[in-house]
């Protein structure tokens, strides 16, 4: 199943990491990633186009394990399925 992952709060060290090591723990592979800093150095914003192995870990357990790591980062982090993404974004 392929997903979309947006993070985005302050910037500051250890946000890709945590985001990877987490997927990776759940045999999700991240196919794109695209990251900026915002403003002066300030505001982090990362996408991701991610595929998850749902034998592994469903849609559910990825999202609740992402929004613990977006807690303690303290930055926002969102998944969506890519065909809702698609459909709220009008990129069908």
């Amino acid at each position: 199943m392929k997903c979309v992952i947006s993070v985005l709060g302050k910037d500051r060290s250890g946000i890709v990491a945590a985001v990877a090591t987490t997927l990776a723990e759940c045999s999700a592979n991240i196919d794109d990633i695209s990251q900026t800093i915002l403003g002066e150095g300030e505001i982090f914003s990362m996408t991701m186009l991610v595929t998850l192995a749902p034998e592994t870990c469903d849609f559910n357990t990825v999202q609740e394990k992402l929004a613990a790591v977006g807690e303690e980062l303290g930055v926002q982090v969102i998944i969506q399925r890519e065909d809702v993404f698609q459909f709220m974004y009008c990129l069908v």
